[in-house]
């Protein structure tokens, strides 16, 4: 994936910082008028989605048992003939709420669009930067990240948008922590990273893409401790927990950059994971399984007025148009151009797949404002025209594996026979009930 990193406020370490940060969230998470309280049921606007109560706190109160997760569907394996779903999946890069509340903005249009969503959370953004060298990272110094850390009261208000994320159906990924990509990345990448102040590799036997099975272990195991323990990292322990017992529920992750690290798959399947959401790109066909974990790749998908296709996802788009992430001072009434061009491009290969062969539709995003926040904008209309359609679903990653999980096989190798865009021949009804699968795509 054309991946650029998330790059949240660094604030520096000290006694001062920290007593300012403790203070700004000694009442729970954000103060602005327009959240509600961490309790479930406390009073504010924002009333719902309620985080369920405490049934189990686990280890050091940072995470916690609150029974099953509110707002899943009930799916059913198709019967013979029937036409399958049209499946959208919104992701999202970076968790973090900043000062810019992109994480609070996305949350609330999914949940007005009726659309589950995957966010991806790094370990090291609930790592405040005075702790960073309890982070570390396979081939590079002990406390360093691509991504930059963050402070105490963004993580405060992280942790907050996450619970009323979880509380509303949607799921809670991993982007393991830190971010380096080293020549796997692209020019957007390293634009990012130079304006986080953040050191950026160009050794690539450095990158995660060259990390073997046992040091994405050690990778994993790392963004789970530091989720598990940011009550003990963070001294923020009068904070509630987060309302899910972490190896239960991260059940799948986002690599960084834009490579599909091959030492991944089986360090992810060793940790219990169901899927890997894959950064690089494929046509838009049905996703397959291999050695007990889906794939789940972004794809390929229109440029509207371009002979070409790119990426689904925001710095897809980016990279056919700017390039880099404009600064502001160039190219500003080229803004609604590409939110347009984004948004008709994720459209189109909507279409093509709801008119066709109804491959799941992946989309990837940052919670980022890059050239104007055209890309974020893009992302929310498409939420508001799509998920509401006829025979539509917008799902998290979990939630496309549950599905999946419970069809016939030989009915999955039917529906990855059919190519991009590709209709059955004589309707879903024959194709489905007719002759043997063919071989399954992998």
């Amino acid at each position: 994936m054309h991946s650029v990193r998330k790059t949240p406020t660094l604030v520096a370490a000290g006694a001062a910082a920290v007593v300012l940060a403790l203070g700004a969230t000694a009442c729970g998470s954000g103060a602005d008028g327009r959240r509600g309280s961490d309790g479930p049921g406390g009073p504010g606007i924002e009333a719902v989605p309620q985080v369920p109560r405490v049934l189990r706190s686990i280890g050091d109160g940072s995470t916690a048992d609150t029974g099953p997760q509110p707002g899943q569907p009930e799916f059913h394996r198709l019967r013979p003939g029937e036409e399958p779903p049209q499946f959208v999946v919104f992701s999202w890069n970076g968790a973090v709420e900043d000062s810019r509340r992109l994480l609070s903005e996305v949350r609330v249009a999914g949940e007005r669009g009726g659309a589950a969503m995957t966010y991806f959370l790094s370990g090291t953004s609930l790592l405040p930067a005075d702790r960073k060298d309890l982070y570390a990272p396979p081939r590079h110094p002990r406390g360093t990240s691509d991504t930059g850390l963050t402070d105490r009261a963004t993580i405060a208000d992280s942790l907050h948008e996450l619970r009323l994320a979880w509380a509303d159906g949607s799921e809670i990924g991993t982007y393991f922590n830190g971010h380096f990509c080293g020549q796997d990345g692209d020019a957007a990448d390293q634009a990012a990273a130079a304006s986080a102040g953040a050191g950026f590799g160009t050794d690539d036997a450095a990158g995660p893409g060259s990390w073997t099975p046992q040091e994405w272990a050690g990778e994993i195991r790392q963004a789970q401790d530091l989720t598990q323990r940011w009550k003990t990292n963070t001294g923020l322990g009068a904070l509630d927990p987060l309302p899910f017992d972490y190896p239960k529920a991260v059940v799948g992750g986002r690599a960084p950059c834009r490579t599909d690290p091959p030492g991944l798959p089986a360090a992810a399947k060793a940790a219990g994971f169901r899927y890997t959401a894959d950064p690089s790109g494929q046509p838009q066909i049905w996703p397959s399984r291999t050695d007990g974990l889906w794939h789940f790749p972004l794809q390929d998908i229109p440029v509207p007025g371009r002979d070409v296709e790119t990426l689904s996802s925001d710095d897809g788009f980016l990279s056919v148009q700017s390039g880099t992430p404009d600064d502001g001072t160039e190219d500003q009434e080229q803004y609604a151009v590409w939110g347009r061009q984004m948004h008709d491009g994720l459209i189109a290969g909507f279409q093509r797949a709801y008119q066709g062969n109804r491959a799941p539709l992946v989309i990837g995003s940052h919670l980022e404002s890059w050239n104007g926040g055209v890309y974020l904008k893009a992302v929310e209309d498409t939420v508001k025209e799509v998920c509401g359609q006829q025979d539509v679903q917008c799902v998290s990653f979990k939630q496309l594996a549950d599905w999946l999980d419970l069809q016939d096989p030989k009915v999955l190798d039917r529906l990855r026979g059919l190519d991009v865009g590709q209709a059955p021949k004589g309707g879903w009804d024959a194709y489905l009930r007719g002759a043997p699968a063919p071989a399954a795509k992998r």
